[in-house]
């Protein structure tokens, strides 16, 4: 099994641990793992500004740089529920690239909770952790069950940090309600955004964890803000960085 390490740019930029940390896991679990080093930004941002033909020479490029590889997996539900869902179209008829990314590209804890199915991780985590269910993990990946549709809930993120020894785990309040960050949203509407975060942050707070950990570095960026603004008692982590073993000892331990 041959996968390249999709490393969306604002992870590349803002939290590099966390790429280190998704080759670090997937090798550990025995993946051969390529890093495309010529990968660009998804053009998620500018489809959601409106600009999607330059979002489309993105995806062309995408699609170039991803080809040949049996699965292509990244550390961010958004980047990915974007390429899995609208690369079909922004790649029509009309281009000559076709999209064969949609059905090879996963989000990296569905691909480990899907894809590799392991048993047993040998990590060791003693803390405390609310998870955050984003929404395009819980509405788009199917990372967890969403609270509107009342059907039996699951977990996928629980799941794998259940493989994690010394580890406790909780769900806030209002478990799968937006944070608030949402690209366009966050910066159009800023009040609303800001509120939604703290929100959403204090509700972390309250199940008394030390710290909110999920599957997508974007809302934890915009919870940590919140967090260093209000200089709040909790901090961020994303999940690979507790799956891969060591997060305790990395910079600051948290996003």
């Amino acid at each position: 099994m041959k996968v390249a390490l999709f490393i969306p740019c604002y992870v590349q930029a803002l939290y590099p641990e966390v790429a280190e940390a998704s080759q670090r896991l997937l090798e550990q679990l025995g993946v051969e793992v390529d890093v495309p080093r010529r990968q660009t930004c998804c053009g998620q941002p500018m489809a959601n500004a409106g600009f999607e033909e330059k979002a489309a020479g993105l995806a062309t490029h995408f699609e170039t740089i991803f080809s040949g590889y049996d699965y292509v997996v990244g550390p961010s539900a958004s980047c990915v529920a974007f390429v899995r869902g609208h690369y079909d179209r922004l790649l029509g008829a009309d281009r000559p690239q076709r999209c064969e990314s949609e059905g090879r590209v996963y989000e990296i804890c569905e691909f480990v909770h899907d894809v590799l199915k392991p048993q047993k991780l040998n990590v060791s985590f003693p803390h405390k952790v609310s998870l955050q269910n984003s929404c395009h993990g819980v509405r788009l990946m199917h990372l967890s069950a969403a609270s509107e549709l009342r059907v039996p809930y699951y977990n996928k993120l629980r799941d794998l940090l259940s493989l994690v020894d010394d580890i406790e785990v909780v769900e806030p309040e209002r478990r799968d309600e937006c944070c608030g960050f949402g690209g366009m949203f966050a910066i159009e509407e800023t009040e609303v955004s800001a509120c939604m975060g703290l929100d959403k942050v204090k509700r972390h707070i309250a199940t008394g964890a030390e710290y909110i950990v999920g599957a997508d570095c974007s809302c934890l960026m915009h919870q940590g803000g919140i967090i260093d603004r209000e200089k709040l008692p909790i901090k961020t982590l994303h999940l690979v960085q507790i799956l891969a073993g060591g997060a305790g000892q990395q910079k600051g331990g948290a996003l």
